[in-house]
C-alpha cells in the first residue's frame, strides 16, 4: 500500500518488489530490487527514508525516518522480521536479524551484524564489520557492548546519550503528559493522508 503524507509519496522502481499487505508511507525512496514482504512498515514521518539496491525488508519490520534523523539504508543490507529502524543509517553489507532495534542516531557500520533481538542505541555507532550478539546492547560513538544484565555499566553511557532529547526533543525528566501531547499532535499529520493507487 502506497501512502502520501505531508505531500510527499513514495518512489518504487520497476525492479524492485512491495507485498500487498506492506505499507510504504510518505517519502520512501526504494532501491533497485528492493522487496518489502507482507507487514513491513516503511513511513517516513517528517524525514526521508531511502534503501539502497538488493536490500530485503522482511516480514512486520518497521523503518521510521524522522526530520533530523532521516533512515539510510545501503546497498546488500537484510532487515529481519519484526526489526525496528528508527532514524537510523545502516551501511552496506550489514544483516539485522529479527527483533534487532536501532534507534534515532544511530550508525550500523559496513559489515556489521545485529544478531537476534540485539540493541543499537540512540547516537551510538557500531564499528564495521562488528557482531553484536543475540540480545545485547550496543552503546556509545564508538559503541560498547553490554549483555542484558549489565544494567549498571550501560547505564553510566546510555544516561550520557540523551535519549529523551534525540527521540521526543524534551529533556529527561519531562512528564509523559507533555510527551504524549507532542506525541498525538505529531502523529495527528496523519489524518490527511492519501491512499494512492498501485
Amino acid at each position: 500500500m502506497l501512502i502520501e503524507h505531508r505531500g510527499q509519496r513514495p518512489v518504487v522502481p520497476e525492479s524492485a518488489y512491495v507485498a500487498p499487505s506492506a505499507v510504504l508511507c510518505g517519502a520512501v525512496v526504494l532501491g533497485e530490487r528492493a522487496r518489502v514482504l507482507h507487514g513491513a512498515v516503511l513511513t517516513a514521518e517528517d524525514g526521508e527514508i531511502r534503501t539502497g539496491s538488493d536490500v530485503v525488508v522482511m516480514e512486520h519490520a518497521l523503518v521510521r525516518g524522522r526530520s533530523g534523523h532521516p533512515v539510510t539504508i545501503g546497498d546488500a543490507v537484510l532487515l529481519g522480521p519484526h526489526t525496528h529502524v528508527n532514524g537510523a543509517v545502516i551501511e552496506d553489507e550489514v544483516f539485522v536479524a529479527t527483533g534487532a532495534s536501532l534507534f534515532p542516531g544511530s550508525v550500523a557500520g559496513a559489515g556489521a551484524e545485529l544478531r537476534i533481538n540485539s540493541v543499537l542505541h540512540v547516537n551510538s555507532r557500531l564499528e564495521p564489520g562488528t557482531v553484536l550478539p543475540i540480545g545485547w546492547i550496543a552503546v556509545g560513538d564508538p559503541a560498547a557492548l553490554f549483555s542484558p544484565d549489565q544494567h549498571d555499566e550501560l547505564w553510566e553511557i546510555q544516561r550520557t546519550m540523551d535519549f529523551p532529547g534525540t527521540v521526543y526533543g524534551v529533556p529527561r525528566g519531562t512528564s509523559m503528559r507533555e510527551i504524549m501531547a507532542r506525541q498525538t499532535q505529531f502523529y495527528g499529520s496523519h489524518q490527511d493522508d492519501r491512499l494512492l493507487e498501485n
